[in-house]
C-alpha cells in the first residue's frame, strides 16, 4: 500500500495558464495500450473558468493521488472540469458515464466468458485444438486503461460521472482499487495491472461527480478530496463565462444574465444553471434575437425544463 505522505509535487492545474487554442493529446480508449508512440489527435481548448478554491482542490487531489469528488448544482460545470484538466495538462481523458446498471468492475475490465466458451466449443467441433489465449477476452475499462497506461510511463485523467446513479455497492466495489491503483484479473491467472510504486506523478487524476441522488458510503468519502462547485452568481463571473464561450454582444450578455439571476430567485423545482444559460444565449445570438425577445423569455424551453416551472415563470412575466 502506498504511503499517505507520498505526494506528487510535479503536476499542477493552473486556471491562469495561457494555453494554445489547440494541442495534441493521446487518444483515450484505444486498446491495447501501446508501449511507445501512442496515437494522438488534435483537440480544441476547453473553455473553463475555475475559481481559486476549485483550482486548489484540483491540485490537492493531484498531489495526494486521491479522487476529487465534486458536488454542486446540475449544470454548474462539474463534468466539464475533467475536460479542462485533461486539456490543460495535455493528458488523455478516460470517461465513465455511470448508469443504474453499472458495476464497479466494469471501470476496471470486462471478461467475455461467453465468447471464449463459444470459440472453445467451435474449435472442438471442428477437431482443432482450442487456442489458449484467455487474456484476449479481457477488455479494459476507463480506470483499468488509466492504470495500465501508467505502467508505460503515461498519466491519464479519469472522469467518473454521476456516481450516485449507480447502486450503493458501486463505490464500495472500487475502494481498494482507487486506494492502491492496482487490480488483478482472476479469470486470467497472473494478469494484473498497477501504477508503478514510487511514481506518484503517474497516478491517474480521478474526477468524480455526484448530484446527491444517493448518499455515498463513508468509506468512499474518506478516500476522496471533496469540493462543492458553487453556481457563479456574480454578474461579472457569468459575463466572463459567456464571453469565453463566444457570446460577443455585450448587451446580450448583460440582459440574459439579469434574466437568469431573476429566475434563480423564483421558487423553481429546477432553477436554470450554466448549461441552460449557455444553450439559451447561444441560440439567441445565432438567431440575432432582440431585446424584446429576451424580455418575453423567447425560446424558454432551452432555459426552463419543467412544466410547473414554466407556469411559474409565465406568472412572473405577467406580473412584471
Amino acid at each position: 500500500m502506498r504511503s499517505r505522505h507520498e505526494v506528487d509535487t510535479t503536476t499542477r492545474f493552473n486556471r491562469e495558464w495561457e494555453l494554445p487554442d489547440e494541442r495534441l493529446i493521446e487518444v483515450a480508449g484505444t486498446e491495447p495500450i501501446a508501449e511507445t508512440d501512442p496515437v494522438t489527435e488534435t483537440v480544441t481548448r476547453e473553455p473553463y473558468i475555475a475559481d481559486p478554491d476549485l483550482e486548489e482542490a484540483v491540485n490537492v487531489a493531484i498531489a495526494l493521488g486521491r479522487p476529487l469528488l465534486l458536488q454542486g448544482d446540475p449544470g454548474a460545470g462539474k463534468t466539464r472540469l475533467a475536460y479542462a484538466v485533461s486539456y490543460a495538462l495535455g493528458l488523455p481523458l478516460e470517461e465513465a458515464y455511470i448508469k443504474s446498471t453499472s458495476r464497479g468492475q466494469e471501470l476496471l475490465y470486462t471478461y467475455d466468458a461467453v465468447r471464449r466458451l463459444y470459440e472453445i466449443q467451435s474449435a472442438r467441433g471442428s477437431g482443432a485444438r482450442p487456442v489458449e489465449e484467455p487474456d484476449k477476452y479481457v477488455r479494459l475499462g476507463p480506470l483499468g486503461r488509466a492504470i495500465a497506461r501508467a505502467a508505460y510511463g503515461r498519466r491519464s485523467v479519469v472522469l467518473i460521472d454521476e456516481i450516485d446513479k449507480a447502486d450503493i455497492d458501486f463505490p464500495n466495489d472500487l475502494l481498494r482499487e482507487l486506494d492502491q491503483l492496482k487490480f488483478e484479473v482472476p479469470e486470467v491467472p497472473g494478469l494484473s495491472y498497477a501504477v508503478p510504486a514510487g511514481r506518484p506523478e503517474l497516478r491517474p487524476i480521478v474526477i468524480v461527480t455526484n448530484n446527491e441522488e444517493k448518499t455515498l458510503p463513508p468509506a468512499f468519502l474518506r478516500r476522496c478530496v471533496f469540493h462543492y462547485v458553487r453556481f457563479p452568481s456574480r454578474p461579472e463571473e457569468l459575463d466572463s463565462i459567456l464571453e469565453l464561450h463566444g457570446i460577443r454582444r455585450r448587451s446580450l450578455r448583460k440582459q440574459t444574465i439579469t434574466t437568469l439571476l431573476s429566475l434563480r430567485e423564483l421558487d423553481l423545482g429546477k432553477p436554470p444553471g450554466l448549461s441552460e444559460l449557455l444553450d439559451w444565449v447561444g441560440y439567441l445570438q445565432a438567431v440575432d434575437a432582440g431585446n424584446r425577445d429576451i424580455e418575453r423569455l423567447a425560446y424558454s424551453g432551452a432555459l426552463v425544463k419543467q412544466h410547473t416551472d414554466q407556469a411559474r415563470v409565465t406568472e412572473w412575466l405577467a406580473g412584471r
